[in-house]
């Protein structure tokens, strides 16, 4: 049987996973509510919207080299939550870490 902790990092983990696992790591987190899930599923939450959104942004703008450096900043964004959850930490992402933390807080 897993712990609460066991819990919080298989749903911190799954919810880097697209966006259905962070469907799936949101209805996880909702039975059985972590800080480190929650922490998580926030970030992820922020990392795609921010992606969607300067996706969006760059693609009326037309500078295709622009679009590549948004898109490796989006990636490496995903890799450094996705190695902090596998780490059980509740560390942000750079730049737009903490105020995903405060959008987000009620998830």
């Amino acid at each position: 049987m897993e712990t609460t902790t066991d819990n919080g990092k298989t749903v911190a983990i799954i919810a880097y996973i697209t966006l259905i696992g962070w469907i799936i790591a949101l209805v996880m987190n909702n039975g059985n509510k972590t800080a480190l899930g929650s922490y998580h599923i926030r970030q992820s939450l922020g990392i795609m919207c921010v992606g969607v959104i300067l996706s969006i942004v760059i693609s009326f703008v037309g500078i295709s080299i622009l679009s590549w450096i948004v898109q490796l900043a989006i990636l490496v964004f995903w890799i450094l939550g996705l190695i902090s959850a596998v780490q059980g930490e509740m560390k942000p992402v750079p730049v737009l870490g903490e105020q995903f933390q405060e959008w987000f807080k009620g998830i």
